[in-house]
């Protein structure tokens, strides 16, 4: 047994998860303290702050700017959070139609029997019927989907409340409007990082009421909730990607490249659309994305360990091992905050960057101390573990290790991800050179570097898998998954700082705000650019080492002693695999393409007929555009979602569970290079167009200014690499993990029923 007592187990992990929960409501609190009314309309003796003298700008109707501001987040807000409402709803019919699909199949495998019958693992004992295994796994499968929908709103929420409060205080400092964003990328991060955790505790907790001692039963029904999380998640990033892409090409191609206006410019009938776009795909898709991951890490470490002598002799506070590690994650990351927030304070525009890549390095160093400190006392100092009918036995100190080198090969690819996509460094300079001699050089030179980047990363993901499956089997792997999460609510401060810097640029533009103000939140926006690559790595690299685990865990589940390549059954699954994430990605690309095409036609459309809409003295029709964005994301999601919820449940019922294993080990080789590779070519030629837009060099000023030929050519990289950043790369992700999850929930199924073309063969 461990040193800690199962009592203070039970108290520990809600505790972290109400502390979480608790501070990110604080942070909400200090963001809400800045107000969006002018001076004139507070009459309860409220001293405005944000009209002091000292921001009052050079020919500029402060008064007015502070309305505009105030009355833009409006339309943003309206925007995103009546698309998502359009969204979930068509995903609450989803959910029925899936959940009911999840009770017939797992009902069926012993033809809805209610007798108890021999545990899988454990012959000599007895476990819950089938038929309770589907009507939890289904429960479970519909708490995760509630969870990673309300995950992805709230953060959706907080953004659009913080984009304009950040564009107010960058007409004070830096420093201030830093911290704004920072803080409220901070409540998205905590809320989800303690919703998921709490969730996930209690309904351990309340499942355990009716399984008791079959805990073989219970943490395979809890497979579910890493289920709905992803499957919620996919739809939600697909939908999300589509939106702000078509929105964000439409308004590039039509203004910056046709008529020469500036990125933001009231003028661009597409620009609300866009800045929508930002939060749906960013923000919303981005927090469902991550809890997905957090969630199946959790349940794929929860159902190796049950099968394992923890399960076998009910250690709970070793078994609950993967939450307190999360629950640890959630106490480090709050102590690592208030270095961004309250011990350093930023004084100028170069601090940014560092501020925030010292955040990562802060949270991995702490968290290591707070791995060490777990693992000493939840573990017993050696038990064994499951290692494919094997018996394997492991000591505490090995499982440190495992967690903590998911944790630093975190630390590397995002890293590696900054170095490739932040324009402070070489590569990304080159990019930005190519765009001399036009457009096609630079794209030629964009797609290099991201086939480049893939080295690192994947050295480091296939370091982490050597250790922790040499040291730990399945359980290692799944552990260093959750290492690499571990410090998933810094991760997301960091990642939804980015997009709400970014609306803030917008909304500084728009309302009509001076240069110099624009400048401030322009070095917002191209730290966030890099800092959202680094969360998209982190996305990526996660999901390799979640997939892994998930596959382990359903090779155990569906019985298969070993996976032999060389046999035509999986090598057929392997192949197709394989092919998988292209489909995927060429779905998504074109739907994106599509959807861009209809936005081009609108804003052509508005310029050409609207009198005065150049001269700035006719308003665009947004609503239009926010319609078009809309209309198509949610009818091109449904092609490539399908794709990925039919493939598991097609190869299993069809093909047996070797053929689905093929399946699964070859689209988690592939997707993880596409994804890396995509993001990272995207964010590149991002932050090359922004490299010549600042003209903070010698170099850059070269190249420059807005509106050259060389800003023209990386426009357009940027515009291609769109789709691949914000659309493509990201959910991928979701693929190689939301099939492995699937297989597992449905392995018993597949196991008792699976194969019929070969049985028939």
């Amino acid at each position: 047994m461990g040193l800690m007592s199962e009592a203070l187990t039970q108290i520990l992990i809600p505790l972290a998860s109400l502390v979480g929960i608790g501070f990110a409501l604080l942070q909400w609190f200090l963001v809400s303290k800045v107000r969006i009314s002018s001076g004139s309309e507070l009459e309860d003796g409220y001293n405005d702050m944000l009209i002091e003298e000292d921001v009052q700008e050079e020919g500029i109707d402060s008064d007015a700017a502070v309305a505009k501001c105030a009355e833009i987040q409006k339309a943003i807000s309206e925007g995103a959070t009546s698309f998502l409402f359009t969204e979930y709803k068509y995903l609450g019919i989803f959910m029925v139609v899936f959940g009911a699909i999840i009770f017939l199949f797992l009902g069926s495998v012993k033809k809805f029997s209610t007798e108890s019958e021999p545990c899988t693992f454990n012959k000599e004992n007895l476990c819950k019927p089938a038929l309770a295994n589907a009507i939890f796994t289904t429960i479970a499968f519909f708490l995760g989907a509630l969870t990673s929908a309300l995950s992805g709103f709230l953060g959706m929420k907080i953004a659009t409340y913080a984009n304009a409060r950040t564009t107010l205080e960058a007409r004070k400092s830096i420093g201030k409007a830093f911290i704004t964003a920072f803080r409220s990328g901070a409540v998205m991060g905590f809320l989800l990082a303690a919703d998921g955790l709490l969730v996930l505790y209690v309904s351990i907790n309340l499942f355990k009421l009716y399984y008791g001692d079959d805990w073989e039963g219970l943490y395979e029904s809890i497979t579910g909730y890493g289920l709905g999380g992803s499957s919620m998640a996919l739809f939600g990033r697909v939908g999300g990607g589509i939106y702000t892409k078509a929105a964000d090409v439409g308004a590039d191609l039509v203004g910056k490249v046709e008529h020469n206006i500036p990125e933001d410019d009231p003028r661009n009938p597409a620009v609300i659309a866009d800045n929508v776009g930002d939060n749906v795909g960013d923000i919303a898709g981005m927090g469902s994305d991550l809890f997905g991951s957090y969630a199946e890490s959790s349940c794929a470490a929860l159902f190796v360990a049950s099968i394992s002598s923890f399960g076998s002799s009910h250690d709970y506070s070793a078994m609950s091992y993967p939450l307190i590690i999360s629950s640890m994650g959630i106490i480090v990351c709050l102590i690592t905050t208030l270095f961004a927030t309250d011990m350093f304070e930023i004084k100028n525009v170069t601090e940014i960057e560092p501020s925030l890549k010292r955040q990562l390095v802060i949270s991995t160093v702490l968290m290591t101390v707070g791995i060490a400190f777990v693992s000493f006392f939840t573990l017993p100092s050696e038990f064994t573990i499951f290692d494919f009918g094997m018996e394997k036995v492991v000591k505490n100190w090995h499982i440190f290790f495992c967690v903590s080198i998911g944790l630093w090969a975190g630390l590397v690819i995002g890293y590696t991800t900054e170095y490739y996509t932040s324009n402070a460094y070489s590569p990304v300079q080159d990019v930005a050179d190519s765009c001399r001699t036009g457009a096609a050089t630079n794209v030629i030179f964009g797609l290099a570097l991201g086939y480049k980047s893939v080295i690192i990363p994947i050295f480091a993901i296939a370091a982490s898998i050597y250790v922790s499956f040499s040291l730990a089997a399945m359980y290692g792997i799944a552990v260093a998954a959750l290492g690499m999460l571990s410090t998933i609510a810094t991760g997301l401060a960091i990642d939804a700082y980015g997009p709400i810097s970014d609306n803030a640029g917008g909304i500084a533009e728009m309302a009509g705000m001076s240069h110099s103000i624009r400048e401030r939140t322009d070095a917002l926006d191209a730290a966030g650019n890099t800092t959202a690559a680094i969360g998209k790595g982190f996305a990526i690299g996660s999901a390799a080492l979640v997939s892994l685990a998930l596959f382990g865990a359903y090779v155990s589940r569906a019985g298969i002693k070993t996976v032999d390549v060389l046999t035509p059954k999986v090598f057929i699954g392997l192949i197709v695999g394989a092919m998988l994430p292209y489909w995927f990605s060429a779905m998504t690309m074109k739907s994106v393409g599509s959807a861009a095409l209809k936005m081009v036609e609108e804003v052509r459309r508005q310029f050409n007929s609207i009198p005065g809409l150049m001269e700035g003295t006719a308003k665009p029709d947004y609503a239009t555009c926010v319609k078009i964005s809309t209309d198509a994301s949610l009818r091109e999601m449904i092609p490539p979602g399908a794709l990925v919820m039919l493939t598991p449940l097609i190869a299993g019922t069809f093909f047996g569970v070797e053929t689905l294993a093929g399946v699964l080990a070859g689209s988690l080789v592939s997707g993880v290079q596409v994804a890396i590779s995509a993001s990272n070519t995207g964010g590149a030629w991002d932050n090359a167009k922004k490299y010549i837009e600042a003209g903070a060099t010698e170099h850059a000023r070269a190249l420059g200014p807005k509106g050259s030929d060389a800003h023209k050519a990386a426009v357009i990289g940027d515009t291609v690499g769109d789709p691949l950043k914000d659309t493509s790369g990201p959910s991928l992700n979701i693929l190689i993990k939301l099939m492995a999850v699937e297989s597992l929930v449905f392995a018993p199924f597949f196991a008792t029923h699976g194969g019929l073309l070969f049985k028939l063969l």
